[in-house]
């Protein structure tokens, strides 16, 4: 019994040192990130969450009351349960689709150039107004791996920023230039997918 006990509290010290020394490493870690600005985050990767994960920024962001635009490009034709929520319960968030859908769908690049560029004038002009605290570019990686946006021209936008913006872009690829001008780059990885079974997207998980 007394083994048994002597054991159990040595473990409990090896923890104890442990979470000591981790705790160091990260108030040091919190103490080094002194400066205050906003972030330029992308999600990327071949995995299934990266918009979700953005709108769960914007569900944060509303709840400490600050002022959020959502540009979502491609998606648009089918509704999506975010639509409708930000749309119903949401209206103080500005909303804007490019509303072409997919362009494997569409098959007509001049069109979805067009479209592609007004959307981004709606882009831009958020992130040149200080009066936005988060700015969501959906699916924006696309138009740049498409050539349907000037990559030097987004680029500049998203680095002149107002200086308290966050913007967060979403979507597969988007090329290394992206990558090296956001602060924070995650990767969502594919380990498995339901509709490689046969399993159909379902409302509330997939849209």
């Amino acid at each position: 019994m007394n083994d048994k006990r002597e054991e159990t509290d040595r473990r409990d010290a090896r923890h104890r040192a442990a979470m000591q020394k981790q705790k160091a490493r990260v108030d040091a870690a919190i103490q080094a990130a002194n400066v205050e600005r906003g972030v330029a985050v992308l999600l990327t990767g071949n995995g299934k969450g990266k918009s979700s994960s953005a709108f769960g920024m914007v569900m944060r962001a509303l709840g400490y009351g600050q002022k959020v635009a959502v540009v979502q490009f491609i998606k648009g034709e089918q509704l999506s349960g975010e639509e409708i929520y930000l749309r119903e319960q949401c209206p103080q968030v500005s909303l804007y689709q490019m509303g072409t859908g997919f362009t494997w769908d569409t098959q007509d690049r001049s069109g979805d150039m067009a479209a592609a560029r007004e959307t981004w004038a709606v882009a831009s002009a958020a992130l040149a107004d200080p009066g936005y605290d988060l700015v969501v570019l959906d699916e924006l990686t696309y138009m740049l791996s498409f050539d349907y946006l000037p990559q030097d021209e987004v680029l500049q936008a998203i680095t002149s920023r107002p200086v308290g913006q966050s913007v967060v872009v979403t979507g597969r690829g988007g090329g290394s230039a992206l990558q090296a001008v956001m602060d924070t780059v995650s990767e969502v990885r594919e380990v498995k997918h339901a509709y490689k079974s046969g399993i159909k997207a379902r409302q509330g998980v997939d849209y």
